[in-house]
Parts: structure tokens; C-alpha cells; sequence
């Protein structure tokens, strides 16, 4: 660890701020095409797990035809915790401690969510005046709220987990992925630990 790194971590450990238990990160299909790509998520993987319990990662595609490769490549990364890996086409609950979705967009997972609700409705298991926010989460792919987001390379959203980040803390850097390294990580954690969090009050 270089000497910023170290400077970093240092502010972080004595910050009276708490630090993120669920860290995602958003990058694109074209960040992984760059050589040296999954190395660094390797590497996300391990900073990230120094401060939290969960990582989710999202990873946007223009061509549909792409995901079965990535899904491939990216169930057999060699990661430090069990991995679920999703697609647009699963509705599957994913539950271990890194949970990585391939082109499934928030809209897709929010409309499979209400889909199975109104299964449940249409089978009599449910009333629909019975059913609340929490019954919305249960049936969601990825079910948990993120902490912190962080999005590389532009200061834009994909369609991501758009129930789930509605009350995290989102941290944009310039620095797109190729270039990502530990200290781009602890900048971030460092930013999360300065802000003060609202939960939408």
C-alpha cells in the first residue's frame, strides 16, 4: 500500500463516521472488455470486504448477445466470498455476499417483483390491499440497500437498482475503471464516512 493509501486508510479508521456495509459499484460491459478489468474487480472485491459485509455489482450492456460470456467469465472470478451472478432473465433471489447482475436493469427487476405479487393476487394467496413496501423487497433479485454506490467514468446513473439506492450515498469519479485503483476505493469510503445520511428526512 503506497503512502496516500496508507494516509487514507489512517483518516478512515479514526473518522467517528460510520463506514459502508453494502458497497456497490456500476461499471459497463466495455470496462471489462479493457485488459487488466477483472484483476481489478478481483482487487475491488478485497478493499471493499475490509470495511464491508456485502458487494453488489452492476455491469450495464448494449449488446444482450455479451451476457453469457460475462456471465461466464464473472462466475469463475476469483473472488474472497461466494458469488451469485444474475442476468435480465433471472427472477431468482440472490443471496450470497457478492451479488453481481449482467443487464439487469432496476425497471426489469421492479416489474418481476409486481409480476410475482400479481401472481399472488391472481392465485388468492394475497390481497392487494395487504401488500406493502416490505412485500415488495422480499421479491426483489438483489433484496438489500446499498450504502454507498459508486459509479466510475461519468456522472451518470445507470438503470440500477432503483428501489434498493434510493436512500444510499452515491460517489461519482472521472477515473474510469481501466485506471481504478485502491486509493479511487478509500476516496470514496472517505467521502461516505464525511456525509451526513438522511434516509429521505
Amino acid at each position: 500500500m503506497g503512502l496516500y493509501e496508507q494516509y487514507l486508510a489512517v483518516r478512515i479508521r479514526r473518522h467517528d463516521g460510520e463506514r459502508p456495509d453494502h458497497v456497490a459499484l456500476i461499471i459497463t460491459e466495455r470496462d471489462l472488455l479493457e485488459q487488466g478489468a477483472y484483476e481489478t474487480l478481483t482487487d475491488f472485491f478485497e478493499w471493499a470486504f475490509e470495511y464491508a459485509t456485502r458487494v453488489t455489482v452492476y455491469v450495464s450492456v448494449l449488446d444482450a448477445a455479451a451476457v453469457p460470456t460475462l456471465r461466464r467469465q464473472l462466475e469463475e472470478i476469483d473472488a474472497p466470498r461466494a458469488v451469485d451472478v444474475r442476468g435480465p432473465d433471472d427472477r431468482d433471489r440472490a443471496d450470497a455476499p457478492i451479488r453481481i447482475g449482467i443487464g439487469l436493469g432496476g425497471k426489469h427487476e421492479f416489474t418481476s417483483a409486481v409480476r410475482t405479487l400479481a401472481e399472488g393476487v391472481d392465485a388468492g394467496d394475497l390481497s392487494p390491499e395487504d401488500i406493502d413496501d416490505e412485500d415488495v423487497e422480499r421479491h426483489l433479485i438483489f433484496p438489500s440497500e446499498p450504502d454507498l454506490v459508486i459509479k466510475t467514468g461519468a456522472e451518470r446513473l445507470s438503470d440500477f437498482m432503483i428501489w434498493q439506492s434510493v436512500y444510499s450515498e452515491l460517489y461519482f469519479t472521472d477515473v474510469n475503471w481501466r485506471d481504478f485503483r485502491k486509493r479511487d476505493f478509500l476516496r470514496a469510503v472517505h467521502e461516505f464516512c464525511n456525509r451526513s445520511r438522511r434516509f429521505g428526512r
